[in-house]
């Protein structure tokens, strides 16, 4: 009774308020696997192709209904009876159908809805835990969570030019413990930007954006203020993690940290070089506990990837987002040029559960960290939690500890966490 008997797709609102598709297949024995994905708004190039109808009279262009029909009059018609337990088989079959690099006949969005519903529904009819069905019975590590608390770059209104800043809990003991040292942290924070009289209205994952702030080192300042207002010491308890999003303030071979407007310490120029962006996120870790860069060049700047990696990758975790997009081709390109460590998973930047994988697993093979990410635009799908603890991913991005459709991957982590027992693992950072 695994096989497939219908598969029901419809168009809901993201955390943004925007459309985005959840689908549920259904099996002949009534089981139901039912998946929501999310949407960027900060995108690489060579991400897999997102279906938006561009009807400017209907949710502003950004409605799903083509990509709906594509999964009722397409892919449907192809899986049914069809069983879930075949994930492969039926994720080669819908990229098959699409039959484009980028998935832009069908959308990326449609096939990756139907292709995360399929799991769900093949760990129901085996009634074991999601985490367990995709990853196997060696599934027992909790990541180590990179907490949004300052939201900057195309995630708020604010002028600060790099898009995230994170915290990392360091050591804890357990998941629970983890969330416990961020939640000490988040909270000190708040009160400090407060008492200094500045915003403490949050972006779209449920960072802080405060919009009267001097700028990049000033943010820092108050970061490390508030990690020893928690009574934790920089590096062996709290470390700092930067998303730069540099390809959104990347013009014509410079860096212009202008792109939004106020946003750098007095003592630095406007606009950098790669030379000058190196020597610059190499000067804010010798400064600052940092220790994690994401995105630290642009997408398309691979000699100033091989120059950032070769001056600080022996030193602190180098992701790669925007470079890699999830996908292999671009990572086995990326570990040939020596170009990062590591490497942020996002399940619709490829497309498929199956390509994702195939990416995590090339990622541990050459010695790259994964970090299972979300995305700005979220929903209540708590999928990417359950896919970090299969893999036994080192870390997981999904924003701040508000926000329910953050906290909702968090909270699923707990309950695995639970679930697992004294057989629970949590990671702890390492480099």
């Amino acid at each position: 009774m695994s096989k497939i008997k219908n598969i029901l797709a419809r168009q809901i609102l993201d955390s943004r308020g925007n459309p985005t598709l959840e689908v549920d297949v259904i099996t002949y024995n009534n089981i139901v696997g039912r998946a929501s994905v999310p949407s960027g708004k900060s995108k690489g190039d060579n991400e897999s192709y997102e279906i938006r109808d561009n009807k400017d009279d209907f949710f502003s262009g950004k409605s799903v209904l083509k990509a709906i029909s594509n999964i009722k009059d397409i892919i449907s018609p192809e899986l049914i009876d069809k069983s879930v337990l075949d994930q492969v088989y039926i994720d080669k079959l819908m990229i098959d159908l699409d039959g484009t690099k980028n998935k832009k006949r069908l959308g990326a969005n449609s096939i990756l809805s139907v292709s995360i519903a399929v799991s769900k529904a093949a760990s129901k009819v085996l009634c074991i835990p999601l985490y367990k069905y995709i990853g196997g019975i060696y599934t027992n590590f909790l990541p180590v969570p990179l907490i949004n608390i300052i939201n900057g770059g195309k995630h708020s209104n604010s002028s600060i030019v790099f898009q995230e800043f994170m915290i990392v809990p360091m050591k804890a003991n357990t998941f629970m413990d983890a969330m416990n040292m961020v939640h000490k942290v988040f909270y000190s924070l708040k009160k400090i930007l407060s008492d200094k009289g500045i915003s403490t209205n949050v972006g779209d994952e449920g960072g802080f954006y405060p919009d009267n702030i001097g700028g990049i080192e000033e943010i820092l300042d108050i970061i490390l203020e508030s990690i020893h207002l928690s009574n934790y010491e920089p590096y062996s308890d709290i470390g700092i993690a930067i998303d730069c999003a540099s390809s959104e303030f990347y013009e014509d071979g410079i860096y212009n940290y202008s792109k939004f407007k106020k946003d750098i310490s007095k003592q630095n120029s406007i606009t950098k070089s790669r030379e000058e962006q190196v020597e610059y996120l190499s000067s804010l870790i010798n400064k600052y506990p940092i220790v994690s860069i994401e995105d630290g060049m642009d997408q398309n700047d691979w000699d100033g990837w091989k120059l950032l990696t070769s001056t600080i990758g022996n030193k602190i975790q180098l992701v790669g987002d925007d470079i890699f997009v999830t996908q292999v081709r671009k990572l086995k390109n990326g570990i040939d040029k020596k170009i990062a460590n590591s490497i942020l998973i996002k399940i619709n930047q490829v497309g498929t559960l199956t390509e994702t994988v195939e990416t995590i697993d090339m990622a541990h093979k050459n010695g790259y960290k994964n970090i299972i990410s979300h995305r700005s635009g979220e929903t209540e799908d708590p999928f990417i939690s359950n896919l970090s603890v299969a893999y036994n991913i080192e870390q997981i991005k999904a924003g701040s500890i508000c926000r329910s459709e953050r906290t909702i991957k968090y909270n699923e982590l707990l309950r695995i966490e639970e679930k697992l027992g004294k057989n629970a693992i949590y990671l702890n950072w390492t480099f």
